[in-house]
């Protein structure tokens, strides 16, 4: 496929200004390629089909005379209307995406149509209109205590990859962070007087996560393997936090490497991830009295709604939260009417 001067424009735009992580501006530039694919009727993505007449299609060679200077592609982009995004969806459809992909294209594209609003080279989003597919609610999965005390206490504290491997456990149980957030930590983000971490989170935002005494006790015998460990080797970056043998940052995929070794050593279900520890923490956050809004705020979610999918667990405790904010007025219901 040609380049798309607008579609570079538009990661650009995400990369620079809204700060994505370069793996959700991957993603998006992915979801642009497939739609620009499928405008022009390359092989790869089908194309629209003879029966569902492409707008962009038909209008493309107008287009030329005024925007000679733009690429094909990019022509389709701008003249792309309603009907055929519904033909996209309905191609999505047809090759069996699931709801949940279908839900995320369809958002990238709402989010580029909104970019080109915004710099006046469309004058409507033409996806504001599609209704996005109905998501099927999945509960998330969560360990229960003392699955979690089993798991943590697997990896052998008497060898720093063993200690290491440890911490990172900890870590993400104590805190609630994402991988991507553990794997970003610095040595001087763990604040062990002040008893939190600072996290970097997504967007490039930053909050102050705490966590337990437990986790930072585990966190120190680590860092003490880790000190010796880098006297004698030169190639540990004396930075980051949670290194690989050789010294240098972990990546998300060798986290969850490791803890497929543990959860097989402990007889758990090999289908746990490292994110089923978030889960966890937020369950139990819950289960033991804290409110929703402090858990979102130590999540890191942006919506309360988003938090709202751990309440599954914690109805009586909603409940008992509500009526304590709405007593019942009993006075007033016993006069007479």
């Amino acid at each position: 496929m040609e380049d798309s001067v607008i579609v570079q424009e538009f990661l650009n735009y995400l990369n620079f200004e809204k700060r994505f992580s370069e793996h959700t501006a991957k993603c998006y530039g992915a979801d642009m390629r497939q739609f620009a694919e499928f405008l022009i009727g390359g092989s790869d993505a089908g194309g629209p089909s003879a029966e569902v007449p492409s707008l962009a299609q038909q209008g493309a060679q107008d287009a030329a005379v005024a925007t000679q200077t733009k690429p094909r592609v990019d022509q389709l982009l701008l003249l792309a209307q309603t009907d055929v995004v519904r033909a996209y969806l309905a191609f999505l459809n047809e090759k069996q995406y699931s709801k949940t992909t279908i839900a995320r294209k369809l958002a990238t594209l709402r989010s580029f149509y909104k970019f080109l609003i915004k710099r006046n080279q469309v004058s409507s989003n033409p996806v504001t209109a599609v209704r996005t597919p109905k998501q099927e609610k999945k509960l998330p999965r969560f360990l229960e205590y003392e699955e979690v005390k089993k798991l943590l206490e697997t990896p052998p504290m008497d060898s720093w990859l063993g200690a290491r491997d440890r911490a990172i456990m900890e870590t993400l149980y104590s805190t609630g962070i994402r991988v991507s957030e553990l794997v970003g930590l610095n040595m001087d983000d763990v604040d062990f007087l002040g008893e939190v971490v600072h996290v970097r989170g997504k967007g490039k935002k930053e909050r102050i996560a705490p966590i337990g005494s437990s986790a930072l006790q585990v966190i120190q015998h680590y860092m003490e393997f880790r000190s010796k460990r880098a006297q004698s080797s030169s190639n540990f970056d004396p930075k980051v936090l949670f290194v690989n043998k050789h010294g240098r940052r972990l990546s998300t995929r060798s986290v969850r490497r490791k803890m497929d070794k543990y959860l097989k050593i402990a007889g758990l279900d090999p289908a746990i991830s490292p994110h089923t520890l978030r889960h966890s923490f937020a369950t139990h956050m819950l289960n033991n009295g804290a409110d929703l809004r402090s858990v979102q705020e130590l999540l890191g979610h942006q919506s309360l709604s988003t938090t709202q999918v751990y309440t599954h667990l914690t109805t009586g405790r909603l409940k008992e939260v509500y009526e304590n904010a709405h007593p019942r007025e009993t006075n007033q219901d016993n006069t007479d009417w």
